[in-house]
């Protein structure tokens, strides 16, 4: 199998919106002689079971990552905290999360690509804690010097109302339920301390006292 094949196939597994498609392309390239190890990172969502059942029923080597909350969907809102004073999402502010950083399931998809000490696991990837919204928004007030308040956000402000709708069921869910995990799995794989959410938006508030003594 060449090479162009292989990588698309990894971006298959780890980033695809459409659970369904991958679901039939998986079975097919594996039909073509497709003897490679896939990478899946699944996230909550049903349409996403497909791709897993796909890849257990096919003869391909699988490594199956499931990470908490990527820290890195704070910094899509970053710069409306900073402006607003106000931390808000579309579900209750009492809700606790695990998190991860990004950048360390990075680390461990890299190594589930190129070594065989992952080959056939399923890992829960978290860094240690599990803080509510409230409590996210208490570093950022100590980081910032300043007070950063916690709210729900009204899902109907996100403006697109297709997408709203789909993931409202989602949102409910967590009005009343937390996601917790355990950190040792990704401490034990990365041979070291997942990095934490206090030092990730640690380097978000870094950026803007850089910023500012720039302009």
């Amino acid at each position: 199998m060449n090479e162009k094949l292989q990588s698309k196939l990894h971006r298959i597994f780890a980033f695809c919106a459409d659970g369904k498609s991958a679901g039939l392309v998986i079975p097919e390239l594996a039909k073509r002689g497709a003897h490679i190890r896939g990478l899946l990172r699944k996230p909550d969502n049903q349409a996403k079971q497909p791709v897993e059942e796909a890849v257990l029923s096919s003869n391909m080597e699988f490594t199956f990552l499931h990470p908490a909350v990527f820290f890195q969907n704070l910094a899509s809102s970053w710069p409306r905290v900073v402006e607003s004073g106000v931390f808000a999402e579309p579900w209750s502010t009492e809700t606790k999360f695990s998190r991860v950083d990004y950048r360390d399931v990075a680390k461990v998809a890299a190594l589930a690509l190129t070594e065989d000490e992952l080959v056939y696991g399923t890992f829960e990837l978290c860094s240690e804690g599990y803080l509510n919204r409230k409590e996210v928004a208490a570093i950022i007030s100590d980081l910032l010097g300043r007070p950063i308040k916690a709210e729900k956000l009204d899902p109907k402000v996100l403006g697109n109302e297709g997408q709203a709708a789909a993931m409202k069921p989602m949102f409910e869910w967590y009005d009343h339920h937390s996601l917790r995990g355990n950190p040792l799995i990704l401490r034990t794989i990365l041979g070291d301390e997942p990095r934490t959410l206090k030092g990730f938006i640690s380097e978000l508030a870094d950026a803007i006292a850089i910023k500012t003594s720039n302009a």
